[in-house]
């Protein structure tokens, strides 16, 4: 039993003639998590997932085609190392906003919205080329009047699908108007169900929970943050989110300075891939972390089977534990006369 064993019955009868045992017997059962009732051999789930997150320099960038130039830069260096999964960080195509300071916040965001879906395309196209899932950061978008902040999960296969922040910040509605999304959806990939959330949105641990309902492996979190302080919300936020959810987060940050752009002077970042916290993962459960503001890639393996170890034999076991007799997480939508989300 200390080996998880579980008792499923007493059998009568067993061993006729024993009287040690009375002829009775115990049967027992053995629950192997890693048996396939049948190998795959093709879109085999991959045990070991590589990573790579781009920690963004913000620069002046004279067109829209200088910073597509940039972003492919970044996507065929890592692609180099066989990365299964790109990140960018959150606006990281804010230096285009610089030929719109003159209309004030608000109207510039919505200038620079303009450029997400020609940048999307491109994502598109680089995951395919490059052959590798790209999770693009996040960009402002206007859809029905009203200005949002989306990523896109581009598949390496062609597909794509979008994720919407949740929580816009006091400074995003209050400078430029923005609104929260509202729909929250596990993503599949040929390396496992994924979430996505933007910045802010990992301050809020029911999200994250949501997505771990959902079997969720592995978190991703575009951000931006201008101060220490900031960035450290969103650090110890995430690494909270690794523990509590048995999965890896992965934080994409930009850094330097945009003067020419209103509301987004100053950056701080230090990106990182965060681990739940037990004996199979490293002691600080952070398995890389960049250099605090220096343009730079982290690339890193993640095993997808140590989490299947975690989930049924780890010191603790904040999944299974959870007192749902005395509490749960339900995700509310609004929807439309056809049942589909809105805003």
């Amino acid at each position: 039993m200390s080996n998880d064993f579980h008792v499923k019955k007493v059998l009568r009868g067993y061993l006729p003639g024993d009287t040690e045992s009375k002829e009775f017997a115990t049967l027992l059962e053995w629950n192997n998590i890693y048996y396939q009732e049948k190998e795959q051999l093709i879109n085999a789930p991959k045990e070991v997932v590589r990573l790579g997150l781009v920690q963004w320099q913000m620069r002046w960038f004279k067109n829209f085609d200088a910073l597509v130039e940039q972003v492919e830069f970044f996507v065929d260096a890592v692609s180099n190392y066989k990365s299964d999964f790109i990140l960018f960080p959150e606006f990281f195509n804010a230096p285009l906003m610089a030929d719109y300071n003159h209309l004030g916040e608000a109207l510039a965001i919505r200038e620079l919205a303009k450029n997400t879906e020609p940048l999307r395309k491109k994502f598109t196209e680089f995951a395919m080329a490059y052959n590798v899932n790209i999770i693009t950061g996040s960009m402002p978008i206007v859809e029905n009047g009203s200005l949002l902040n989306v990523s896109y999960l581009c598949r390496r296969d062609g597909t794509w699908e979008s994720f919407y922040k949740i929580h816009p910040t006091p400074s995003e509605v209050n400078a430029w108007g923005m609104v929260g999304g509202s729909k929250l959806q596990v993503f599949d990939t040929d390396c496992g169900k994924i979430g996505i959330l933007i910045c802010y949105d990992v301050e809020f641990p029911e999200l994250a929970r949501i997505y771990a309902q959902q079997d969720m492996q592995i978190l991703f979190v575009p951000f931006l943050t201008d101060t220490q302080n900031g960035y450290n919300r969103v650090r110890r936020c995430a690494q909270a989110r690794a523990v509590e959810n048995e999965c890896y987060v992965a934080i994409a940050g930009c850094v330097g300075n945009l003067p020419r752009v209103n509301n987004m002077d100053i950056q701080f970042a230090q990106s990182a891939i965060f681990t739940p916290s037990d004996f199979q993962f490293p002691t600080d459960a952070v398995a890389a972390e960049a250099t605090p503001n220096t343009e730079m890639t982290i690339i890193a393996d993640i095993n997808m089977s140590l989490l299947k170890e975690l989930h049924e034999f780890g010191s603790v076991q904040n999944l299974k534990d959870r007192r749902k007799d005395l509490y749960e997480i339900i995700f509310k939508t609004k929807q439309n006369d056809n049942g589909e989300l809105s805003y």
